[in-house]
């Protein structure tokens, strides 16, 4: 039995999988999650024992039992992820690329001492200065796409760590080694220094990318809250402007329907109350809540609604303060009623309304839209949010939404049922 590869290998597997368990949100209890990495550990472990002490000399044994490896360790990371999506996928392939650093490092201090113990030592503080070093300089920065941000085009960042590993194979372990090859040994180096630069920057970039996206929906959401208090002030002012006009004409009402009165003109005084009536409430000004930002998206979406001629039937009780970021909220809200708009607008008049309760205090958030809609809605295996009908590119607001409930630790589903769309959001603080 080959005790050098057998170890070496497991040492890899077993830094492989503590990667995984460090760099990935967790979707069961610890115990659990613990005992699926060391379930997927051993089996790790006795597919090594088939392709190194069973079948040593075959070719085709060695490629078929790593393939097997891959895909075991991959649907280790996928399974207990707390997100099933490609970025697990790009975070395990990673990880593979990491390890095979130590892997290759045992293998070059054995060319060169020809001590097993030395170089599997060697190996081992590695593995563990690579994993530290790893932790502490992009982990928070990897987490922090992992959890706040969809990216689309993550299929194509999987290509990186998977050259990568290729190319780690065939130089060090396949079908030619290092001790077949040395003369490979500073190209490895060499190679090595290029992944870990091209993974920063690689992050870097994305975390780039995201801050300026944010920036611009931040942007957006500025301008529409703009427009609402530029719209409001305009409506303030109009209704300051006829309720003075209003005062400077209601003694000539009162004398009016005092005359009336006189005359038992009881249908005609009836008439003068309400229009007077009909020009307060004209003039009344609309507030939907009690925050202002919300309040003025609000006043921009009841005008959206009322132009294709559609029922709101609200319930909203936002505060003036609340305990998340305003602005990511009433980006929220104006996700939620564009994409309500705009599966109700074509529908039947009796079928054009959108049931929205918005609940929001120091203690929790509630939101619950519901909306009829036609045709068909498809969900995505992967995040369980309904697919745009425009394509790839569209869609982006129930990610956003679903990235605002991750980052308040909130529940958040989407169903159908009976014709009718249904949006739930709840979060306890």
């Amino acid at each position: 039995m080959n005790y050098f590869d057998n170890i070496s290998y497991t040492l890899s597997h077993m830094f492989l999988l503590l990667f995984l368990y460090l760099f990935i949100t967790h979707r069961y209890t610890k115990i659990v999650t613990v005992g699926i990495c060391f379930s997927s550990f051993m089996l790790l472990n006795i597919s090594d024992c088939v392709k190194l002490n069973i079948f040593p000399d075959s070719d085709l044994c060695y490629v078929l039992v790593t393939i097997a490896q891959i895909i075991l360790t991959q649907a280790t990371g996928i399974f207990i992820s707390g997100k099933r999506n490609r970025k697990v996928l790009f975070m395990g392939l990673s990880a593979s690329n990491y390890v095979i650093v130590g892997s290759v490092v045992a293998r070059i201090l054995y060319i060169y001492t020809e001590n097993q113990l030395i170089s599997l030592s060697g190996s081992f503080f590695v593995h563990l200065i690579v994993l530290c070093i790893v932790y502490k300089g992009i982990r928070e920065l990897w987490i922090k796409q992992y959890e706040t941000e969809y990216t689309e085009g993550w299929w194509a960042l999987c290509l990186i760590p998977v050259f990568f590993y290729c190319s780690f194979t065939f130089l060090a372990f396949f079908p030619n080694t290092l001790y077949d090859i040395p003369e490979n040994i500073p190209s490895i180096f060499c190679f090595m220094a290029t992944m870990f630069v091209s993974y920063v920057a690689v992050l870097r970039y994305i975390e780039s990318e995201s801050e300026r996206k944010d920036i611009f929906w931040k942007n957006m959401i500025f301008e529409s809250y703009i427009k609402g208090l530029e719209n409001q002030y305009y409506l303030v002012g109009q209704a300051e402007k006829n309720l003075k006009v209003m005062r400077h004409d209601m003694r000539h009402y009162s004398s009016m329907m005092r005359l009336l009165m006189e005359q038992e003109e009881y249908e005609k005084v009836k008439k003068i109350i309400d229009h007077i009536n009909d020009v307060t409430e004209e003039n009344k000004i609309v507030k939907y809540c009690n925050n202002l930002v919300v309040n003025s998206i609000m006043v921009e979406m009841a005008k959206i609604a009322e132009r294709y001629d559609i029922d709101l039937h609200l319930n909203l009780s936002i505060p003036k303060e609340i305990p998340v970021d305003e602005f990511e909220f009433t980006a929220v809200i104006a996700n939620l009623f564009e994409n309500a708009i705009h599966s109700v607008k074509n529908l039947n008049t009796e079928k054009k309304y959108i049931d929205a309760k918005i609940l929001c205090s120091n203690e929790r958030l509630l939101i619950q839209m519901i909306n009829e809609y036609e045709g068909e809605i498809v969900f995505d295996a992967v995040t369980g949010l309904p697919k745009s009908r425009k394509g790839a590119e569209h869609g982006l607001g129930m990610q956003s939404i679903q990235v605002f409930s991750d980052k308040i630790k909130g529940d958040f589903d989407c169903y159908c049922q009976e014709g009718k769309f249904f949006i739930m959001m709840f979060a306890k603080f």
